[in-house]
């Protein structure tokens, strides 16, 4: 499957007049549900429906990578007033309510959640002609609102939690925000549901969501509350399950060997489909303003690699020039997103959410944190070798392995959304940014969303 199919039926089919009201004020849609999912193709509709939400502006797209991205020390808008200002926002630390970018993150990622939502509640009455797909399915549904959520809380903290179907918006109204704790608990138990009937990876499924999906989310979502005996857990079942390798550096974001053994889960675009309209948008945002060397023009430049970035790759790292690259001019950008061949907001390139090597980068962490330094440097000598570095050969003593380990997850994961997300969960985003006021440290909730509904109470700061 290449391609999760946002067809109009199957948008319409969900019936977006439930929760939506209270979470996202502009219902966008006007037939019922409720008549719907009467057999198995139906619910396969809604199932693709549910997908197509992570494809949307504010999550997959353009909004989350840029939220954990341009925050960091690494990457920086070249354009910040540009596009009213949202992604420069980001960059320097002065997001307002009223971002558009923001609002697009909270409605684009309740409107998955919501869908979600509606399928767990209908499913089990449908009937399919095979039960484990029926499980699988419904392993999917958990997999992705765990990885909505998990966006949403690490984003803005307190959330409003809504995991029914809700029939009645109204009901939904004045609804205050969950805590922190009690997502991070829905997030853990639909995430431990979904490992159980999600299938093993396969040639067949490698476009779904599999089992060690689940578990490397479960094992990031530990490590970010600072589980890590229970981290260690969840990632090395997916090491045991070998069903992941790590392949060679130019073969990982290649068009042509999508869906590959290192990647575990991706959203997934295609160029030329539905009028140009299923491309990612991300080669046009990220890459340095008018990009012209045998690329695209009209390029936006809101994701522009700093030149100190750019020199920490030794010269023998074969991730030079391939993840990343620099132009005459000395400007660095991401590598990792192909040139499009039709529109210039219609890239191929899938976005990777999880990969091995990361699963690696974060058994490297979560070992040195426990003190086993030599268990550290096996996993972390993995990512140095397939990179051309050679093994590790500084000091074990933990403040000197962790900064090889961070530098090595700067250098391979750029671009991949991970590095703001990193230095919150270490706490070190106000030291190694210089942020000085710790409720920067929250996106603030959109403007529109409290406007709507007084209930939902502002972040601090904001």
């Amino acid at each position: 499957m290449k391609k999760y199919i946002s067809l109009t039926i199957a948008v319409l089919a969900l019936g977006l007049v439930s929760c939506e009201k209270e979470l996202i004020q502009n219902p966008t849609t006007t037939k019922v549900a409720d008549n719907f999912y009467a057999n198995e193709a139906e619910m396969e509709e809604a199932v693709n429906a549910v997908f197509a939400t992570l494809q949307f502006t504010g999550v997959y797209d353009t909004a989350m990578p840029a939220v954990g991205e341009l925050p960091g020390e690494d990457a920086y808008d070249e354009t910040p007033a540009n596009d009213g200002g949202n992604y420069g926002m980001l960059d320097d630390f002065i997001v307002i309510p009223q971002s558009s970018l923001i609002a697009d993150v909270w409605e684009d990622t309740y409107k998955g959640i919501q869908r979600a939502n509606i399928v767990l509640s209908r499913i089990q009455e449908v009937e399919f002609e095979d039960a484990a797909l029926k499980e699988a399915r419904t392993g999917e549904m958990l997999f992705i609102r765990a990885l909505l959520y998990f966006n949403l809380v690490r984003t803005f903290g307190d959330v409003p939690l809504i995991v029914d179907e809700v029939e009645n918006p109204q009901e939904y109204f004045g609804q205050s925000r969950t805590s922190v704790t009690e997502v991070y608990a829905q997030i853990i138990s639909d995430l431990e549901a979904a490992e159980i009937v999600l299938p093993i990876r396969n040639d067949s499924n490698r476009g779904r969501v599999v089992k060690t999906a689940a578990q490397a989310l479960l094992g990031k979502v530990h490590l970010t509350l600072g589980d890590y005996s229970a981290a260690k857990e969840s990632l090395l079942k997916v090491v045991n399950s070998n069903a992941h390798n790590l392949i060679a550096v130019d073969e990982v974001f290649s068009v042509d060997n999508e869906l590959n053994e290192e990647l575990i889960f991706v959203v997934q675009y295609a160029s030329g489909i539905n009028s140009n309209g299923e491309g990612s948008d991300a080669y046009r945002m990220f890459n340095p303003t008018g990009r012209q060397d045998g690329g695209m023009a009209g390029t936006k430049g809101h994701g522009v690699l700093k030149p100190d970035f750019f020199a920490l790759y030794d010269d023998t790292d074969s991730r030079k020039d391939v993840f990343v690259g620099q132009l005459e001019s000395g400007l660095a950008y991401n590598n990792k997103i192909a040139v499009p061949t039709t529109v210039i907001g219609d890239s191929p390139s899938d976005w990777v959410v999880l990969r091995y090597a990361d699963v690696l980068l974060m058994l490297a962490e979560i070992e040195n944190e426990l003190g086993n330094s030599t268990d550290a440097v096996s996993y972390l000598n993995e990512i140095r070798n397939r990179a051309n570095l050679g093994d590790y050969s500084g000091s074990t003593d933990k403040t000197s392995l962790f900064a090889e380990i961070d530098l090595q997850r700067r250098l391979e994961l750029v671009w991949e959304g991970h590095r703001w997300f990193d230095l919150l969960r270490q706490d070190r985003a106000q030291s190694v940014l210089g942020i000085t006021d710790a409720n920067k440290l929250l996106l603030p909730l959109p403007a529109s969303q409290i406007a709507a509904d007084p209930a939902l109470v502002q972040n601090p700061g904001y």
